[in-house]
């Protein structure tokens, strides 16, 4: 009986706590959305005007997927964004906001390259997105550049 008592128990957590999930999953869950529906603090104006000064190459945009995908500390961008960038990483499942989409560009064509630059320098507060102030200025305009990447219009 005890058994029992133990096994139906630990069932019934199982439940509630998927239930309660899925339901996190579905309330505030934009990062499928384009554009998504959220903002984002807004860096200084210094950094709003700052543009990308490396040129937009293939090998900066690998150097940036590198970063996003395995280098990047004290988490792989991949994580939280997606290998794809679309915000539906592993780890995005419970948070709230859900991570930015990289790949709409309705979204991402608004948000300027200082913008971005800031973000990743600083983190965001009110959102699970940490700082990355360690990255050379250099890593985080090429991580720039594989963003912008994600969301660009085929030719």
């Amino acid at each position: 009986m005890k058994i029992n008592l133990i096994f139906i128990s630990f069932l019934l957590a199982i439940f509630i706590g998927n239930s309660t999930v899925c339901a996190e999953m579905t309330v505030g869950d934009n990062s499928d959305l384009c554009p998504q529906n959220r903002k984002t603090i807004t860096a200084p104006r210094a950094y709003l005007e700052k543009k990308n000064p490396l040129r937009k190459e293939f090998r900066h945009i690998k150097k940036g997927k590198e970063l996003s995908h395995i280098k990047a500390k004290p988490i792989a961008c991949k994580q939280c964004h997606g290998m794809g960038g679309n915000g539906q990483g592993a780890m995005s499942l419970n948070m709230n906001p859900k991570p930015r989409n990289f790949t709409c560009n309705s979204t991402m064509s608004t948000i300027s390259d200082g913008q971005l630059f800031w973000i990743i320098k600083n983190g965001s507060k009110g959102t699970p997105m940490p700082s990355y102030s360690h990255l050379s200025n250099r890593k985080v305009w090429q991580l720039i550049h594989y963003i912008r990447s994600l969301s660009e219009e085929p030719s």
